[in-house]
């Protein structure tokens, strides 16, 4: 017994299949005759049974051996090894029964082997050599998994996708898992049979039925699953210490088939992201069909998929403007290959060179700019303040100043939660874009001109966007940490990239100029909450299995974000998650000059005389954990 599992364990020997497959065959080639003539034993004798025997095992042996039947690992036999048998079986048969024809009918003798008897042998041969490598496999992982534990699994969603999960699984990984039950909210479902799986309603005390059941991982198999109830599930699952997958949309599927490998992780966008609906308002058509469309910054992940967005709307011609080579590259060939008839230019550029910006609007003309290049990381900038001067401010006014020389119809500049109130140089320098555009429109407005409109929107973190926190924790846990969290206490708002992108959209179809448009946020979540659900989600343990570390607030860093200032005042306007911050008027030609008397200051590169600069244009520019606190006034 010890001999059979130690070979069990190990690779079967090829030659013993082979030798295996032989005796089967000879065995099936009896089996064949008494089940043709009824058992009877004298047909054995007067048939020459022995006699014929050993041709039929040459005629299946050759057949193995060209078909390599043997060859696999038995113990890991597929549909592809059992493809192979049957050719190699249906192959030699066919030959035999060639054989009988020829012996018989042409050469008129009688006693060779009876067709009947040969196709009995044929499906005797397949049954007895397929059962043989069932057997093997069973054996195989009886003997290697008796005293694992199995994964207790349950699927939320019994429909068509919850019982193709459970098939896939079954066929792929049945052998480490256990399928406790289906989950589902219909109660029409509840306690019908799928595979032998029992449908059940989901308790509304769910972390309780998940522990009485046992479970260790929950999958989720509902294509359209409302946020809320995904977060209703990915909860209950962290306070039950369930590790929680989900089954991809099905035009994902490979070759419209699902494969294990597919099913993934659930990650922190899944659940902290909030319904968004797919915008198509006859408004949005008007503004951006057939126009000439300029996206800076393209190449980031705001950028990239606001040209996404962009694209539903038919714009006659999209300008791609970026200096990031690389990224450009990738968004060209993501764009080429999915959309054919897409009339793109991808313009490699930096937005300070005015020379070559200026020959963009020469050229294409553009009716509408988004601007979303910007320097965006705060310790990053505040360690180099002249870097704001140059890329955050002069290349938004380069942009601005260009947009109103070509006559585009409208300037939509993306801001951030971080201009309001700000703590650090790179907050400051986009509320000075913000100044500025809202500068240029008055002062276009007092001077008669009409043509320009110039939009702001602001809004704050958006989730797994290029260096935020949630792809940091996500790598720090994928290399086994620590987790590093600034302050216990520092929240940020956060919202998904498309969602923000939808908002952008609509904010610059309804802004007619001068405006200042904050996008509803949510409520604001705290870092540290963020990242220990993270952990969770990667089925670890805090404190066991990985360290969170907390590193000290960074230069400029503030702990709560604010999403206006606290002399704005703020109305709705017909969208509800959009809302309109009203501001001061500026003092148009003051505030545009002043700004280009900061941005001069770029060629002396002293720090200390632009952030003295900074501070007089944006008195409520305070300093935190920087060394240009001392620069603020008392």
């Amino acid at each position: 017994m010890g001999h059979m599992q130690q070979l069990f364990k190990q690779k079967m020997p090829k030659q013993l299949v082979f030798g295996v497959d032989i005796c089967l065959c000879a065995l099936s080639f009896f089996m064949a005759y008494l089940l043709r003539f009824n058992f009877d034993l004298r047909k054995y004798t007067e048939l020459s049974v022995t006699q014929m025997l050993p041709i039929v095992l040459a005629v299946r042996a050759i057949a193995f051996y060209y078909g390599r039947t043997y060859a696999g690992i038995i113990r890991y036999t597929s549909l592809n090894d059992l493809r192979k048998l049957f050719v190699a079986l249906t192959a030699s048969s066919f030959v035999l029964v060639m054989a009988q024809l020829v012996y018989n009918k042409i050469l008129g003798y009688q006693n060779f082997i009876p067709i009947s008897v040969l196709l009995i042998d044929y499906l005797g041969c397949i049954l007895a050599l397929s059962l043989f490598r069932g057997w093997a496999k069973i054996v195989h992982y009886e003997w290697n998994h008796a005293n694992t534990h199995k994964v207790n699994v349950a699927i939320f969603g019994a429909g068509e996708v919850g019982s193709t999960t459970l098939q896939t699984l079954q066929q792929d990984m049945g052998t480490y898992y256990h399928f406790a039950s289906f989950l589902d909210d219909d109660p029409k479902k509840q306690n019908l049979v799928i595979n032998g799986v029992t449908i059940q309603r989901p308790a509304e005390d769910l972390v309780a039925q998940l522990r009485a059941l046992q479970i260790d991982l929950l999958i989720v198999a509902v294509q359209h699953l409302p946020m809320n109830r995904r977060r209703q599930l990915v909860e209950a699952c962290l306070n039950a210490g369930v590790q929680v997958l989900v089954v991809p949309p099905v035009y994902k599927w490979i070759n419209g088939e699902l494969s294990f490998k597919q099913i993934r992780e659930v990650r922190i966008e899944d659940v902290l992201g909030r319904p968004t609906a797919e915008i198509d308002s006859p408004l949005l058509h008007n503004e951006l069909q057939n126009r000439t469309i300029l996206v800076t910054g393209a190449a980031g992940s705001i950028g990239s998929e606001l040209v996404r967005q962009l694209i539903k709307f038919k714009p006659k011609q999209l300008i791609l403007l970026d200096q990031a080579e690389s990224s450009l590259y990738d968004l060209e060939l993501e764009l080429t290959e999915l959309y054919v008839k897409l009339n793109f230019e991808v313009v490699l550029g930096d937005i300070c060179n005015k020379a070559r910006v200026e020959a963009i609007f020469r050229h294409f003309k553009p009716e509408i700019v988004f601007h979303c290049a910007a320097y965006k990381h705060v310790p990053v900038i505040e360690e180099n303040p002249t870097e704001s001067l140059n890329t955050n401010i002069l290349g938004t006014k380069v942009l601005a100043d260009l947009a109103v020389k070509y006559q585009a119809l409208k300037f939509v500049l993306l801001s951030t939660d971080k201009a309001v109130n700000p703590t650090s140089v790179m907050g400051a320098s986009k509320r000075l874009c913000e100044m500025y555009v809202q500068a240029m429109d008055h002062y276009l407005r007092d001077s008669g001109n009409k043509q320009t409109r110039f939009i702001t929107t602001r809004f704050g973190n958006v989730l797994g966007s290029t260096g935020s926190v949630i792809p940091r924790f996500r790598k720090q846990i994928e290399e086994g940490g620590p987790v590093t969290v600034t302050h216990p206490d520092i929240s940020r708002y956060f919202m998904s990239i498309r969602e923000a992108c939808q908002l952008v959209l609509e904010a610059s179809a309804m802004g007619t100029g001068g405006e200042i448009y904050i996008f509803d946020m949510g409520d604001s979540i705290k870092i540290v909450d963020l990242a220990k659900k993270m952990i969770k989600l990667s089925g670890l343990t805090l404190g066991k299995d990985i360290q969170l570390v907390y590193t000290g607030l960074r230069p400029g860093e503030k702990l709560e974000e604010e999403l206006f200032h606290e002399h704005e005042s703020v109305q709705s306007t017909a969208h509800p998650k959009i809302s309109l911050a009203n501001v001061q008027t500026p003092q148009s030609e003051k505030v545009l000059q002043e700004i280009q008397l900061l941005i001069n200051l770029f060629n002396s590169q002293n720090n200390v005389a632009v952030i003295k600069k900074m501070k007089q244009l944006v008195p409520e520019y305070v300093s935190q954990n920087s060394i240009y606190q001392k620069f603020d006034r008392p």
